[in-house]
């Protein structure tokens, strides 16, 4: 038996491949399935099965697709719920992949549909936990209140993952590997490990899950203190259960454009001292420079499901890797188009003097843009503001306009998109980022 993982960065998801005797099981694909094709080609093995452990929330798969160009059934629950053709696969179901017995446990907790894969051969067993079982975690129960088929409410998935921790892993062996769907970064859960796998074992040993404690204990522990929760979350539990267009299909349709005149909403990826030299007046800056940045939970947090809008790139060679990173959210189906930047129509944003602010913070309206976790944590500036970045565009009429606005974050990621939805929404106000100048105030 084979194991092989891959890595998405940017959303900390882990996707696998097991693969025996020429035949070859995907399970959690994301969005482009190439590199999972390569890999059977590698291997001269033909993709027999591609399994769901749930309707992932974060990213957009490519189960579908797999299914179209491979002939390989899908696999997940029944509960799920689907609008497409696929094989139940529930407690007491097992498939072959080579000679390599999969199965299915029903663990429901992170979502009422969630299963857990486990992969036996000559005493060997592996786990693929999906979202239910994390290394040092286990998955948040408050994602499906409002999506998907079947909805829950969080207090149920929560007492669902406490039946879960405590009976469906109790006959499963110590040496048992532990494959989960994601690891730290991930808004899936609180309090993730770095570590990309690990054993049962361990898990029952420093997983806070497994610890003795009445229900009451567990369920007050999974719901305190989760991550906000971005807009595009239950757009992409549907979109995974409808089954989503063909990746190369769906970019297809998306124009490149060499002029600058438009309407709408516009989503600029450049590095933010290029955009504060110049960018079209009303653009949003998230920027899209690294696998390290959050591009695609920040994209899927300030643009809303559906809203249309258009994306500023610097170079047309960003093109292909910006449509894949727009793609594992499914938003190449509400972007107009492409546009590359000439030097007309451009605006530049202001630049704060650092030395007048540290000298003079009251005469600034200082606005914290840190999750409501973070906030809870104390503030950097005792007369700072309040406005999460997920809720900015909402609530920064809000905000006093009787002096100059300074915008910060935790690093400075995050203030480059907030300081740039201030310059959209409030134009007869200067707007000011404190960028990455606000460690030296932490």
């Amino acid at each position: 038996m084979e194991i092989k993982q891959f890595e998405y960065k940017p959303l900390a998801h882990y996707s696998y491949a097991i693969v025996d005797n020429g035949e070859m099981a995907v399970i959690d694909p994301e969005r482009n399935p190439m590199q999972y094709y390569a890999f059977a080609k590698d291997h001269d093995a033909k993709i027999t099965a591609v399994i769901e452990t749930h309707p992932h929330a974060d990213f957009v798969s490519s189960h579908l697709q797999i299914h179209n160009e491979t002939g390989a059934p899908i696999y997940h629950s029944k509960d799920l719920g689907a609008d497409y053709e696929y094989e139940p696969f529930d407690e007491g179901q097992s498939i072959m992949v080579g000679n390599i017995k999969v199965s299915a446990l029903n663990t429901p907790g992170h979502s009422p549909d969630s299963i857990t894969i486990v992969a036996e051969k000559d005493g060997k067993t592996a786990l693929f936990t999906g979202d239910t079982l994390f290394i040092g975690d286990v998955g948040r129960p408050d994602l499906r209140e409002k999506a998907g088929n079947m909805t829950a409410k969080r207090q149920e998935l929560a007492e669902m993952m406490y039946d879960t921790i405590q009976n469906k892993f109790k006959d499963l062996p110590d040496e048992a590997l532990v494959y989960p769907a994601h690891g730290a970064g991930s808004l899936c859960g609180k309090n993730l490990s770095s570590d990309n796998s690990s054993t049962l074992g361990n898990e029952r040993m420093g997983n806070w899950a497994f610890k003795p404690q009445s229900k009451e204990e567990f369920v007050h522990t999974i719901l305190d203190s989760q991550p906000f929760i971005p807009s595009y979350f239950g757009f992409n539990v549907d979109t995974n259960r409808q089954g989503p267009e063909n990746l190369r299909t769906s970019l297809a349709k998306i124009p490149l454009r060499l002029n600058t005149d438009t309407d709408g909403l516009i989503v600029d990826v450049r590095d933010e001292s290029e955009f504060k030299k110049g960018h079209l007046q009303g653009s949003i800056n998230i920027m899209a420079v690294s696998e390290n940045d959050k591009f695609e939970t920040w994209l899927g947090s300030i643009v809303a499901p559906k809203e249309p809008f258009h994306l500023v790139i610097g170079n047309p060679k960003d093109l292909s890797n910006i449509l894949e990173r727009v793609s594992k959210i499914g938003y190449e189906t509400q972007l107009q188009s492409i546009i590359t930047l000439g030097k007309e129509h451009l605006v530049k944003s202001a630049i704060l003097n650092l030395e007048d602010f540290q000298n003079n913070p009251s005469n600034y309206t200082i606005v914290d843009i840190r999750n409501q976790s973070e906030l809870n944590d104390g503030k950097f500036f005792e007369q700072s503001i309040a406005h999460p970045l997920n809720e900015l565009r909402d609530t920064m009429n809000e905000i006093p306009t009787n002096k100059p606005i300074v915008v910060h974050c935790a690093g400075g990621y995050r203030s480059a998109a907030g300081s740039s939805i201030l310059e959209r929404g409030l134009r007869n106000t200067t707007i000011f980022d404190l960028s990455e100048n606000v460690n030296d105030f932490i």
